[in-house]
């Protein structure tokens, strides 16, 4: 059972992820009747929100694209930063979403923020000691390094389903603003929700990922106790 949950759940993730590479090629064929690039999508929806100590920079690569609380920098992937279409709109203003959000104190950000070093830490080891716990319960039949195992499982799980809100809402931000300032035409703004539709599946699904993942953890901790039974 839990096998086949964590195939479907693998399957799923790739669907999603093929669905939102396709969706990106398809709307960066729409191009911008304003002409901006992403870059300065990003900086005037900076700007209208009364925030100008974030930088907007480029960074290498594709679908890299993030928002660095620490150095305040909106950092755009060379398909975004330099682009003038309806894709590269939406991503940049999404991520700009996630500024707006550090500088209001979006409670679900600054809840995610603060899980960072602990989960940092949890998920360099988390694996290991999972797999020693399945190696020790096995062998003499001590579940102690498991449910360890288990519980910093369990940290980077709620990390995942935090971070739900907190891309929902920058997504939510970003369309609000391109349609109040009437940044983009109604066949750009259809494109650009369309996009971060299937951006924001990509956390949905890596958290069911990690729901599953954990819940198959739990069933084999709570089959070997209830085989000693």
């Amino acid at each position: 059972m839990g096998l086949l949950l964590m195939g479907i759940i693998m399957l799923a993730s790739w669907y999603v992820g093929w669905k939102l590479k396709n969706k990106f090629e398809k709307y960066s064929r729409i191009h911008l009747r304003n002409g901006m690039s992403g870059a300065e999508i990003a900086t005037k929806m900076l700007h209208d929100h009364g925030i100008y100590d974030v930088k907007v920079i480029s960074t290498p690569g594709r679908l890299t694209d993030h928002y660095n609380p620490m150095d305040k920098t909106v950092n755009l992937s060379e398909a975004v930063y330099n682009q003038r279409n309806a894709a590269a709109a939406a991503v940049a203003a999404h991520e700009v979403g996630h500024a707006v959000q550090h500088a209001t104190a979006y409670s679900w950000l600054t809840m995610r923020s603060k899980l960072v070093p602990v989960v940092n830490v949890a998920s360099y080891a988390v694996q290991w000691v999972l797999l020693g716990g399945i190696f020790l319960l096995q062998l003499y039949n001590s579940p102690t390094v498991l449910i360890i195992g288990i519980v910093l499982f369990s940290l980077t799980t709620l990390f995942s389903i935090i971070t739900l809100p907190v891309e929902y809402d920058a997504s939510n931000r970003a369309l609000k603003w391109l349609e109040t300032k009437n940044m983009v035409s109604r066949e750009e703004y259809s494109g650009a929700k369309d996009s971060l539709k299937w951006a924001a599946r990509t956390y949905l699904v890596a958290a069911l990922a990690s729901i599953g993942t954990l819940l198959y953890y739990i069933m084999i901790l709570t089959g070997a106790r209830s085989s000693d039974d």
